[in-house]
């Protein structure tokens, strides 16, 4: 479900605590996010503003984000005109997804100068905007928006700012029971249009009255389709269709101004609820009990924006830029495979190569009974124990010796190409394998970890160097690792792709720590970096091996561990092959919300 005015209330409510706060760094982690630094109240917070298509949203996170190198260049705006300044105001205009930052600061020339931050949560349409007020002119916008997108609105630098049209709704805390029971019986043709709601009107018949929640949603500014489904849905009596509709819109009134009351003076309870069926999760600010689901409550509304979203932003995004490399490697994969059919074929067929060499000994010992010109010979076979005759074919136009060579020269050529067959069908099962670890490598990736992934496939030869200035930038660049903290105050080292494995274990860990891989299953390279800890932190990061690995659905996932000093990389191996020895081995299941709850940095 996406934000609605309801959540972006309590969302600003909550965001109060800035007033007065100063911005103390601005980032730009992905074209479609900020990241605000505050000091406000004591305390040092981060607050993410991302006009993401798919998952826009604002609240305070504890999520760390990857910086570009080079800042872009609305990032640059923001710091020059709001980096060092103070939040005056955070405001919501009516119930609209919309929040202004008002910011106070002072210019080159130390006269004080103020801006609005707007952040407009709409969908694919979201936009972040920073404007000057004294003008009311754009200064810039994350996203702009030209004359040939839009004919109602331009976003560009030095347009003026038009606000998204209004739907001219009722305020839902300025209406009273009368209103109220007025605006849900008035008729169709007359109540307030929702365009983002026209597509399920359309599936109606003309004559059909819509059913209330679509009344609700079509009359009150802030309300989203699933609270209106869940206001219907706790009227007492239950609504029946031998109801008046001005006795529905009296029933369903009292549920309203419940809400209503409890979000003006108590701010909402922000929950998370799971469907029975499917797994679907839902979030809101009152409980929705019309799911009949497992309810998760939270503190503060960014605490559930934060459980909800998770990392799904970045995992979208890293879905996007990965899936040329997915394909790329899916289908080298496949090649590998089919190719690998084709060398087992041919070692089958390789396996006839003894019958050569017995045939060239049999004719070697029965020289006497051939004649140049023989199509065939018939001699005994001193190698059956029955000692039964066979026919062996011969070249007409060689003599019996020249025959005999022929045969060894075919023996000698089919144990060599066994030889060459075995040594690819080493090289294609390592090829696969690797592949294969790449593939489980892209499915955890962050921003950051693709373009190692990418370079590295660079490096190997795999695709071609798109970008040659950028990269070599980035030579001896020591990568950036995850590293967990466990119950027992150990730091616990994660490498996320086969360069960060590389570091993690041939050079950072020192010789008393412990390495862990899951057994046999492409994964992660995880490092216990202490001599001294105990089975608490040794299980953590067992937990950890296996969810970051191929088998992270999976449940007893076997784990070997050893100390670094027993692992090593053979000559010539492919990028985070490594081998190993004194391992025992726990079985685990991995544990997606222990993971998510261990301290996490990235070093």
């Amino acid at each position: 479900m996406a934000l609605d005015g309801l959540v972006v209330h309590s969302l600003v409510r909550e965001l109060q605590t800035c007033v007065g706060g100063r911005i103390s760094k601005v980032h730009m982690p992905t074209g479609n996010d900020i990241v605000l630094q505050l000091r406000a109240q004591g305390r040092n917070v981060k607050l993410i503003l991302s006009a993401n298509p798919t998952y826009p949203r604002v609240h305070f996170t504890e999520q760390t984000f990857t910086n570009p190198m080079e800042a872009p260049m609305f990032c640059m705006l923001l710091r020059k005109h709001c980096e060092g300044g103070v939040i005056e105001s955070i405001s919501q205009p009516g119930l609209e997804r919309i929040i202004r930052f008002q910011v106070r600061q002072r210019d080159e020339l130390g006269d004080i100068s103020s801006k609005v931050i707007i952040v407009e949560i709409m969908g694919r349409h979201s936009n972040i905007i920073l404007l000057d007020p004294a003008t009311h002119t754009i200064i810039d916008g994350i996203h702009h928006v030209t004359p040939a997108i839009s004919s109602y609105r331009i976003v560009m630098p030095g347009s003026a700012y038009t606000p998204p049209p209004e739907q001219h709704k009722a305020h839902p805390f300025e209406t009273d029971k009368q209103r109220f029971v007025a605006l849900l019986t008035a008729p169709q043709a007359d109540a307030p249009h929702d365009h983002a709601d026209s597509a399920m009107k359309k599936a109606d018949s003309p004559t059909a009255e819509p059913p209330w929640d679509r009344r609700l949603v079509a009359s009150f500014s802030g309300l989203s389709p699933l609270v209106a489904r869940e206001l219907v849905y706790r009227a007492e009596p239950a609504l029946s269709d031998s109801s008046t509709p001005h006795l529905s819109a009296e029933l369903i009134w009292d549920p309203f101004d419940a809400l209503m009351h409890h979000l003006q003076h108590d701010g909402g309870e922000p929950q998370i609820c799971v469907q029975p069926s499917g797994g679907k999760q839902s979030f809101s600010i009152l409980e929705l009990t019309h799911l009949h689901g497992e309810s998760t409550r939270y503190e503060s509304v960014s605490e559930c924006l934060e459980a909800f979203y998770g990392d799904k932003a970045e995992r979208d995004t890293v879905k996007q830029r990965v899936s040329d490399l997915l394909r790329f490697l899916q289908n080298e994969r496949s090649k590998n495979t089919k190719k690998l059919e084709k060398l087992h074929a041919t070692m089958e067929e390789a396996k006839d190569a003894d019958k050569f060499r017995i045939s060239g000994e049999l004719l070697t010992a029965s020289m006497h009974q051939i004649q140049k010109g023989d199509k065939q010979v018939e001699v005994i076979n001193y190698y059956d124990e029955e000692q039964r005759p066979v026919r062996i074919g011969l070249d007409p136009l060689l003599t019996p010796s020249e025959n005999a060579q022929r045969y060894f020269k075919k023996y000698t050529k089919s144990k060599n190409s066994l030889i060459a067959v075995r040594e690819q069908i080493d090289h294609t099962h390592n090829e696969i394998a690797y592949l294969d670890s790449l593939l489980q490598q892209l499915g955890t990736a962050s921003l950051s970890d693709v373009e190692e992934i990418r370079d590295e496939l660079v490096e190997q030869g795999y695709i071609r160097d798109r970008n040659k200035k950028a990269r070599k930038k980035k030579v001896n660049q020591r990568p950036l690792l995850s590293c967990f903290t466990s119950s027992e105050g150990v730091p616990i080292y994660v490498g996320k792709n086969n360069t960060q494995n590389e570091y993690l274990t041939n050079r950072l860990a020192q010789s008393g720590d412990t390495w862990l891989h899951t057994k046999d299953i492409p994964g992660s390279h995880v490092v216990i970096r202490s001599a001294q800890f105990g089975d608490a932190t040794l299980h953590e990061a067992a937990r950890l091996a296996a969810f970051f690995s191929q088998a992270k659905s999976s449940s007893q996932v076997p784990v070997d561990y050893t100390l670094i000093k027993h692992v090593r990389k053979p000559t010539g191996a492919k990028p985070g092959f490594v081998i190993y020895d004194h391992q025992r081995t726990l079985f685990v299941t991995p544990d997606a919300e222990g993971v998510k709850q261990m301290p996490v940095t990235i070093k």
